[in-house]
């Protein structure tokens, strides 16, 4: 074990003295403001959790032989017990680990529950898929922290080497003229719809800027090393189901949210009902789906579908050819109101249910109210306008929530 440890010590130091990006995501702050001693850092493939693993670890005012990363998909950790290792690093004086691709590790939930549970130890563990590490019975012991793709304000942030402010849902709402005036204010001569539109189709995902002419192929390697590295080995599935998840993903892409029925959907890509409702929830929780509860589920049993939409506005330009726009929208709006932890149910009357308060309708610029008249703490969210009047907002400011 002191000789994998000595190897282990070579890499982690090698792979934190590598690390050259400055920019911090919004969670870096809160995680060091946090007094936990174990944090978990969950979500999708591609959204930086390793680089955000690897500040963390520059950020500790401990000395380089306290301070130990370690990726559980690397061939040397293929049979060590996760215990077993973090005990001895703890033996030769180790006072924080970060333990990346927790997921990888065999017997990862009881391994790391041990070492909570007998090791005075500083721990940041992340995994790339969201369907173990967020089950309850794992998570409950531990700071468990979401890393949401990047927001515009994230991505604009990267993009021309600036500093944005992010602003609360019911700041955007009460006050949407001045802050979007703030924010063209501190871009100047920089154009807000022309960067958007930039953003809806590669500004999610923060390799685009380490390969901008490669961002399309890599988006698509995300995807198949989602489906096939985390969905295949946790469920079992077979090389013909894989093919059926990417059908679905593909036919949500080409479909307006409600379109699609879950019996034409079953239909579309030959499958059952009760399958179809398995693989809708496999890609949500693996963070390449989302769909929206109708809002009287809450309340009592109903037979209303759930909206379907790809998790993010990326993902249509790789899953088709063709997506449509009102899709697009939608999906920006739903993953930005969601990464920001919010909640989000449609409605009968307008689009969506807000954090239980706001209703809203989201359309182009000329979209009317008459979907919404009379309904309280009402708005239209609308595309490809710089500035809002009284109930309607420009889209691209849901971009600041976080």
């Amino acid at each position: 074990m002191k000789n994998i440890l000595n190897d282990l010590f070579e890499l982690s130091a090698r792979k934190i003295a590598q690390l050259k990006k400055e920019y911090k995501r919004f969670l870096f702050e809160d995680i060091t403001k946090s007094g936990s001693k174990f944090i978990g850092i969950y979500g999708s493939r591609g959204v930086g959790k390793t680089t955000l693993m690897l500040q963390l670890a520059k950020s500790l005012e401990y000395e380089e032989d306290e301070i130990l990363y370690i990726s559980c998909d690397h061939p040397i950790l293929s049979d060590i017990s996760l215990f077993s290792l973090v005990e001895e690093f703890y033996k030769y004086g180790g006072k924080a680990i970060f333990i990346d691709e927790i997921h990888e590790a065999k017997n990862f939930e009881q391994e790391l529950k041990s070492v909570y549970d007998f090791i005075d130890i500083r721990v940041y563990f992340s995994g790339s898929s969201a369907i173990k590490i967020t089950n309850p019975s794992f998570a409950r012991r531990y700071a468990m922290y979401h890393l949401p793709i990047l927001s515009l304000r994230e991505y604009l942030e990267l993009l021309l080497d600036i500093k944005l402010p992010s602003y609360s849902l019911e700041k955007i709402f009460s006050n949407h003229t001045s802050i979007a005036s703030e924010i063209i204010e501190i871009l100047k001569e920089q154009k807000v719809l022309k960067h958007f539109n930039s953003y809806l189709k590669h500004g999610a995902y923060p390799f685009y800027f380490s390969n901008k002419e490669s961002f399309s192929q890599m988006l698509l390697d995300t995807v198949n090393a989602i489906l096939y590295k985390d969905l295949v080995p946790i469920y079992n599935l077979s090389g013909e189901k894989v093919v059926l998840l990417k059908k679905l993903l593909v036919s949500i892409c080409l479909s307006e949210p409600m379109e699609l029925s879950i019996e034409k959907l079953a239909k579309k890509i030959s499958t059952s009902k009760v399958t179809l409702y398995k693989y809708i929830e496999y890609l949500h929780r693996a963070e390449l789906l989302t769909h929206i509860m109708y809002e009287g589920k809450r309340f009592k049993s109903m037979q209303k579908p759930d909206k379907l939409y790809l998790a993010n506005s990326n993902l249509f330009n790789i899953l088709c050819l063709e997506p449509k726009i009102g899709s697009i929208r939608e999906s920006f709006f739903i993953s930005s109101v969601l990464g920001a932890n919010l909640s989000a149910y449609y409605v009968n009357r307008g689009d969506f249910l807000i954090n239980e308060k706001f209703t809203v309708e989201i359309g182009g610029k000329n979209k009317g109210f008459t979907q919404i008249k009379d309904i309280p703490n009402s708005f239209i969210i609308a595309d490809n306008i710089e500035f809002g009047f009284k109930n309607k907002i420009p889209l691209w400011l849901f971009g600041f929530l976080y």
